[in-house]
């Protein structure tokens, strides 16, 4: 559940991200999956800590 959060969030930012940069739809696009897959990323690693932990 973290990490499709992460993913989502992620997409988000990087999609509005690259919309205030000017960028074009495939820009857009790019942008919005790297930074889902490096947030989707850092949420498991999180959720992987958060299991040990707890």
């Amino acid at each position: 559940m973290i990490v499709i959060f992460g993913a989502l969030v992620g997409a988000a930012w990087g999609g509005y991200l690259a919309k205030k940069r000017g960028g074009n739809r495939l820009d857009i696009a790019q942008y919005a999956a790297s930074s889902a897959i490096a947030f989707g990323l850092l949420a498991l690693f999180a959720s992987i800590v958060l299991a040990r932990v707890l």
